[in-house]
């Protein structure tokens, strides 16, 4: 999902977050508690110079921004009369969630991988393997048993992975547009997919190793149109759509995945 543009020489494809919760002070608002159709609902109330009162349901739950004269009764009965659109919006952002990583790194374990679930296998073995195919990540480890053993070889192993996918890509995406070759780093971000910046260098999340490939190449194509168009203007989509024609459909198909992100 893409954020507007700011004023910072960087441009970022991100999941833009706000975090929920029970009733707190929190860095720039409140989190609150709400009934709203018969739910609990934990909601980030930010006061903003603005007209309206606005509402957003992201992975991390709602948050709304009003203007400081506007009332916390006259809040709660804007949510109230919102109340089913909201508690449906919930339920498909949680409906969203992926695991990224098993929780124990044990075979029959689910992890992502290009776009698929695979079942981790994980077996004893004098040499150190890792093999995926259509059903199954296959792992050959001296310490199979040593479930931190067997993960850190598996995210190493993802890395590599993700670099081997992108790389190319950028290398590919750039020389179209210039003749300049940017500088690339893996990032392990848990807000964005990637980013850009006026001095050309492009970080990539890790976890596009994890999307459909197909997604991870629209992430690519997208900072990559940075190194031309640092911002988000009718100029930078058009220039996505010259490395990528059809990238709308791959753009809207993302925001299911941004669940990845911040697990």
């Amino acid at each position: 999902m893409t954020a507007p543009p700011t004023a910072s020489d960087t441009a970022h494809l991100r999941l833009d977050e706000v975090p929920g919760g029970s009733v707190r002070r929190a860095r720039d608002g409140q989190l609150r508690r709400i009934v709203l159709a018969g739910e609990t609902i934990d909601y980030h109330l930010v006061r903003a110079r603005r007209r309206s009162i606005g509402m957003e349901v992201n992975l991390d739950g709602l948050s709304v921004r009003a203007p400081r004269w506007v009332t916390l009764t006259e809040i709660e009965a804007a949510l109230s009369e919102r109340a089913t659109w909201i508690v449906k919006a919930l339920a498909e952002w949680q409906g969203r969630r992926r695991d990224v990583m098993p929780r124990e790194w044990k075979s029959g374990a689910p992890i992502l991988y290009r776009g698929r679930e695979l079942a981790l296998e994980v077996f004893p073995a004098r040499c150190i393997r890792i093999a995926p195919d259509l059903f199954n990540l296959t792992v050959l480890h001296p310490h199979a048993q040593d479930e931190a053993e067997v993960a850190l070889l598996v995210g190493r192993w993802l890395r590599d992975e993700a670099w081997m996918l992108v790389a190319p890509r950028v290398q590919d995406f750039a020389g179209r547009i210039t003749t300049t070759a940017p500088s690339l780093r893996l990032s392990n971000a848990r807000s964005e997919w990637g980013s850009c910046n006026a001095r050309g260098e492009i970080r990539l999340n890790w976890r596009l190793v994890q999307l459909p490939p197909a997604l991870a190449e629209y992430v690519v194509a997208h900072e990559v149109a940075h190194l031309i168009e640092l911002n988000h203007s009718p100029r930078f989509w058009a220039l996505v759509e010259s490395l990528l024609p059809g990238h709308a459909a791959l753009r809207h198909e993302l925001e299911d995945w941004t669940a990845l992100l911040a697990a």
